[in-house]
C-alpha cells in the first residue's frame, strides 16, 4: 500500500484518522500501532513477523546494553545487533546479486551456472533496518534510554508514514515524542500536517508522474534510436522525477506525522540549487547523508585522520550509499561516482568553485547530478554508457516518433523547474515558511484550504483515472 493510491486514500487513511482522534491520548499509540501493522501486512504478510522477531530481539539487545556497565559486554552486544541487523539486510536485499555474479563469473570460466530460488525483498528493509541500528547505536552511546516496553519500541520501528521510504527516524528524535506529544496534538498542527500532505501528493501525482511517463519511454528506448535532444529531455525529466516522487513522498510522510502529533526531521531542502556535490547531499535525502555521516563516516575516523584516510572514508561511505540503494553494480558506479567528486572537491575543486558565480556553479553541479542519475535509472552499465553517448553524439535526425511531449509534459516540467530552483530566492522562503507555518491569519488559512482541496481532488482523479503511477523508492 503506497500513499498516492485510491485504497490508502479513500479508506485507509480516513478510517484510521477518524479512530486515531476518537480515542483518548493514552490510546493512541495502540491505533498507531494497530494501523501500522495492518499497512505493513498489506503488502508483506509474510516479511511482517521477520520484521516483528527481529524488532523483539533488538529491544532485548538495547535493554541489557543500557543495563550493563561493562564496557566490554556492552560493545559485544552492540556487535552481535548490528551484524544481525546487517545480515538480514544482506540475505535479503544481496543474496539475489550475489549468486547471479557468482553465475555469471562460472559461466565465463565455463563451469556452469548456479541455481538457487530467488529471494523476495521485504517492503522498506533499507529504511527500517537503519531506524533499528540507530536505537542500538544510541542505547550503546547513552544517547537515549531504551523503551522498557517492546510495544512502544515496535511503534518506533513500524509507525507507518515513515516505515517504507523515510525519511530515516532516528531512536534518539522520536523517543520522547512516542511517549509524550500531547502538545502537538493540536489543531493547527494537524491543519499543517494535512496541508503538507497534500502538497507532497501533488508533487509525486501531478509533477512525478508526468514527467516520469515520458523519462520511462526514453530509457525504456535503444539508446541509437533516440536524438541527442530526446536523450537529454530523458535525462532532465528523469531528474526532476526522482526529486518529486522522492520529495513528496517525504512530505507526505512529515504530514501524516504532522497529523498524529509527530514531528519527522525534514528530508530535503531545495538539492538543486547546491553550488557543489557537497551542498547536494547535504540538501538531498538528508536524514541517510546526516545517518551515514554519524553512524558510518564519523566511527571510520571521519576526517580525523591522514588526508588520504579521509578521502577514503569518503569513498567508502559513498560507495556503501549506492549499494543500500539497490542490489546493482550500476548502484555502487553511482555512489562511487559522487564519492569521486566530493573527494575532488575536498582536494581541490571546492577552493575552486567557491570562486564561481552561482550562475556557473548551480548550473554545473545540477549537470553534474543529472548525469549520475543515469546510472541510477538504468538497468546495467552498458546501457548507461550507450545512453551518455548519445548525449554527445549531437545526432537530431534520429528519434521514435512514439515518443509524444505534449502540453500536459510540458506544464508539469515547467512547475517542476521553478519551484525546484526557487530555493535561494525570498519567494523560496516564505514559501516554505508559508506552508510549513500552523499559526498563519485567516486568508492564509483559507487560501491554503481552497488550494489543498483542488490538489487532492485533482491528484486523486489522476490517480481514479488509473494512469501511470510508479513509486521509484518502493523497491528499496
Amino acid at each position: 500500500m503506497v500513499f498516492s493510491s485510491v485504497l490508502f486514500l479513500l479508506y485507509f487513511l480516513p478510517v484510521f484518522l477518524l479512530v486515531y482522534s476518537a480515542v483518548p491520548s493514552r490510546a493512541r499509540n495502540g491505533v498507531a500501532l494497530g494501523a501500522s501493522a495492518l499497512f505493513y501486512a498489506w503488502g508483506a504478510p509474510v516479511f511482517i513477523w521477520i520484521l516483528l522477531l527481529s524488532s523483539w530481539i533488538d529491544h532485548q539487545l538495547g535493554l541489557r546494553i543500557h543495563r550493563l556497565d561493562d564496557e566490554r559486554a556492552r560493545r559485544n552486544l552492540l556487535t552481535l545487533g548490528v551484524v544481525l541487523n546487517v545480515g538480514l539486510l544482506a540475505y535479503f536485499k544481496y543474496a539475489n546479486f550475489y549468486f547471479e555474479n557468482v553465475s555469471a563469473l562460472l559461466t565465463q570460466l565455463n563451469i556452469g551456472r548456479l541455481h538457487w530460488v530467488e529471494v523476495a525483498l521485504p517492503i522498506g528493509i533499507s529504511f527500517f533496518t537503519f531506524q533499528k541500528l540507530s536505537f542500538l547505536i544510541d542505547t550503546y552511546r547513552r544517547n537515549a534510554e531504551p523503551f522498557a516496553h517492546f510495544h512502544r519500541y515496535l511503534l518506533f520501528v513500524m509507525l507507518f508514514p515513515q516505515l517504507i521510504a523515510g525519511p530515516i527516524v532516528r531512536f534518539r528524535e522520536i523517543a520522547d515524542q512516542i511517549r509524550d506529544r500531547e502538545s502537538q496534538e493540536v489543531a493547527a498542527f494537524r491543519f499543517a500536517g494535512l496541508y503538507r500532505f497534500i502538497i507532497g501528493l501533488a508533487k509525486k501525482v501531478l509533477i512525478a508522474n508526468t514527467l516520469g511517463a515520458v523519462a520511462d519511454q526514453i530509457f525504456d528506448s535503444h539508446p541509437g534510436d533516440l536524438s541527442s535532444g530526446m536523450a537529454w529531455v530523458g535525462v532532465v525529466a528523469y531528474t526532476f522525477q526522482i526529486y518529486y516522487d522522492f520529495a513528496g513522498y517525504s512530505d507526505m510522510a512529515i504530514g501524516l506525522g504532522n497529523m498524529m502529533g509527530f514531528k519527522f526531521p525534514e528530508n530535503f531542502n531545495f538539492p538543486y540549487v547546491s553550488a557543489t556535490i557537497t551542498e547536494f547531499w547535504r540538501r538531498w535525502h538528508i536524514t541517510l547523508s546526516q545517518w551515514m555521516r554519524d553512524y558510518l563516516y564519523i566511527p571510520l575516523g571521519g576526517n580525523r585522520k591522514s588526508v588520504r584516510r579521509t578521502y577514503l572514508n569518503l569513498w567508502l561511505v559513498f560507495l556503501i550509499s549506492g549499494l543500500w540503494h539497490g542490489a546493482s553494480w550500476n548502484f555502487v558506479i553511482w555512489g562511487g561516482y559522487h564519492g569521486l567528486f566530493l573527494v575532488m572537491e575536498r582536494a581541490f575543486w571546492g577552493k575552486a568553485m567557491d570562486r564561481w558565480p552561482l550562475l556557473l556553479s548551480v548550473p554545473l553541479t545540477f549537470l553534474i547530478a543529472s548525469l549520475g542519475w543515469i546510472f541510477f535509472r538504468t538497468t546495467d552499465f552498458h546501457h548507461a554508457t550507450q545512453f551518455i553517448a548519445q548525449l554527445f553524439s549531437f545526432r537530431f535526425d534520429a528519434g521514435p516518433g512514439a515518443i509524444e511531449l505534449g502540453p500536459k509534459f510540458f506544464s508539469a516540467l515547467g512547475v517542476a523547474v521553478t519551484f525546484a530552483f526557487i530555493g535561494k530566492s525570498k519567494v523560496g522562503n516564505t514559501l516554505v515558511q508559508f506552508y510549513g507555518n500552523a499559526t498563519t491569519g485567516i486568508a492564509s488559512l483559507s487560501f491554503k484550504f481552497l488550494t489543498g482541496f483542488l490538489l487532492l481532488v485533482w491528484s486523486i482523479g489522476e490517480i481514479a483515472a488509473g494512469g501511470f503511477n510508479p513509486f521509484i523508492y518502493f523497491r528499496f
